[in-house]
């Protein structure tokens, strides 16, 4: 089954000058979608590698100055990026109600019960 969307899609990369690309489409199953998803994962595997990687520079007591500045500046390039992703995948996010006569509304409602 195809899932449509009329919303522009936040894509994981920028132009060459830092602007972000958006992506149109009626599927999420067309090949740039299925590309963006690739490189989603990819970019939120390697945060997880190089998060372990920080937590082991920080761990390491004798660690240098360059050594800290390194993981630093790679632990901000892949926070950007998991960030973007995030912001993407939250905004494809959408949880249909009910209003009071039964029609389906365009604001997200969580049942009562979801707050205890």
């Amino acid at each position: 089954m195809t899932a449509h969307t009329n919303a522009l899609r936040l894509l994981p990369w920028t132009t060459p000058e830092g602007k972000p690309c958006f992506l149109s489409s009626d599927t999420d199953e067309g090949v740039l979608s299925r590309l963006a998803d690739g490189v989603e994962a990819a970019q939120t595997s390697t945060g997880a590698e190089v998060l372990g990687g920080a937590k082991a520079v920080l761990a390491d007591p004798q660690v240098g100055a360059r050594e800290l500045r390194f993981a630093l500046a790679r632990v901000t390039e892949v926070l950007g990026d998991v960030l973007r992703v995030a912001e993407s995948r939250g905004a494809r996010l959408s949880v249909p109600y009910e209003d009071e006569e039964g029609d389906e509304g365009d604001d997200p409602r969580l049942p009562a019960e979801a707050f205890g």
